[in-house]
């Protein structure tokens, strides 16, 4: 992977045929989500008339579906096909996005967002489990590749966004959000030429043992609601994510209100996010390969965005200059974290989790991101911002203790299932000796 280039990877991605596919709907997808993205907020407040109360509680609602999505869709995906459903929930977004331009009433609204942000989620779990199904051992150079092209694609979503608001009338609003239904439907389209990947129901990996070949009969089906070693790398997962809120939120408002740097250095911010998740994934992703390298680039993870915020701390005490390029170099540790955690936790979801139920335990794991959207921004603005520079530094030792906490729990499990799976292998054979 090492020696080639980002678009020969796309030409030849892991998976062949139907992972090219799918990246391009992902791609097509979040075109139309970065359209949304950028003017959702200004189309709920100029558009439909929202006062700011309201506008908190659609947004919150909103989360809290999403939180949801992610376990359904695993959940389901256990017993139908990943094609059709996702198929579903792109439709279901369609159907959505139609609903807003019928309706003005405040309680439609909530259930049209409630429903776009339940789908939306259960997409991403389910993009994930197709991955993880074609792409089979290479699933952290597929996630590398899709990484870059979603990004790609919401850039030139919000530069489609931005043209809307710039003419900033209400059949320009209304254009967006077609454009971004379009993008959907375009999406399911596209899903629709795939094959259904292998792996459907509950079934056991090929390389795993059978217990029916075994005599012993069928296995119980674990749940990861009561799998105790899961669910810690699951709560633990949370503040992985938090460089999203860091760089979305933190940074703009920090230095709007705490540093004399100038305001237009707020875009680049993501605008270096952009362009450092499209030259670097692919090589980031070499580092989480396997599990025991997620494990280490969970360990970096921390100490990357310790770093990032010492920087955020120490931007308050010079001018626009010094101000200017300390936050822009936070920026980019912030987004090296992000480049080594949306790697490593994907592939410590799929390792940590039970051959026979990987579907129902990666929509557990897809929570995360959810909650650090609902919780992640709070977090910031009335805990770590209203602290000051010693509020970064403390978010920054507690990332790096947690993130050392995930390692070791993560190596832990990884040894257990080592070794369960090792006497696997050796019980039916001893089965048959004393039989």
């Amino acid at each position: 992977m090492r020696g080639n280039g980002l678009w020969a990877q796309l030409r030849r991605p892991p998976g062949g045929r139907d992972a090219r596919i799918m990246l391009l709907a992902q791609a097509v997808d979040r075109t139309g989500s970065g359209v949304w993205a950028a003017a959702s907020v200004l189309y709920f407040t100029y558009v439909c008339g929202m006062d700011a109360s309201r506008l908190g509680l659609l947004l919150g609602v909103g989360a809290v579906a999403g939180i949801v999505g992610s376990p359904l869709a695993g959940r389901a995906a256990e017993r139908l096909p990943v094609r059709g459903l996702l198929i579903g929930c792109h439709l279901l977004r369609v159907a959505t996005m139609g609903l807003l331009l019928v309706v003005d009433h405040f309680a439609a609204l909530l259930l049209s967002v409630a429903l776009t942000c339940l789908a939306e989620r259960g997409a991403k779990t389910l993009e994930m489990l197709f991955a993880t199904r074609v792409a089979g051992e290479r699933r952290a150079t597929y996630q590398a590749l899709f990484r870059s092209v979603a990004n790609g694609g919401y850039a030139v979503g919000t530069g489609f966004a931005a043209i809307g608001l710039a003419v900033g009338t209400t059949t320009a609003y209304r254009a967006l959000i077609v454009a971004n239904a379009l993008s959907y439907l375009l999406a399911a389209v596209l899903i629709r030429r795939t094959a259904e990947p292998p792996g459907r129901g509950l079934v056991v990996e090929a390389s795993s043992p059978s217990p029916v070949a075994a005599g012993a009969g069928p296995a119980a089906v674990p749940s990861p609601w009561r799998d105790r070693g899961y669910l810690l790398f699951a709560l633990l997962d949370l503040p992985m994510c938090l460089d999203d809120s860091v760089l979305n939120v933190g940074l703009p408002l920090w230095l709007i209100h705490h540093t004399d740097a100038p305001h237009a250095v707020v875009p680049a911010f993501l605008t270096l996010n952009t362009v450092l998740v499209v030259v670097l994934q692919l090589r980031v992703s070499a580092w989480a390969e396997n599990p025991r390298g997620a494990t280490t680039a969970v360990g970096w993870y921390g100490v990357t965005l310790l770093a990032s915020c010492g920087l955020i701390a120490l931007s308050t005490g010079g001018g626009p200059l010094a101000a200017s390029l300390a936050l822009l170099a936070a920026a980019a540790l912030v987004t090296l974290a992000e480049l080594m955690r949306s790697v490593s936790s994907w592939e410590l979801a799929v390792s940590l989790a039970p051959p026979r139920a990987k579907a129902s335990y990666l929509g557990v794991a897809g929570m995360s991101q959810s909650v650090q959207k609902s919780v992640g921004p709070m977090l910031l603005t009335g805990v770590v911002m209203a602290a000051g520079p010693v509020g970064w530094l403390a978010l920054g030792a507690a990332s790096t203790g947690l993130a050392a906490v995930q390692r070791r729990a993560s190596l832990r499990r990884l040894a257990t299932l080592e070794a369960s799976a090792g006497a696997a292998v050796g019980a039916p054979s001893t089965a048959a000796v004393g039989g």
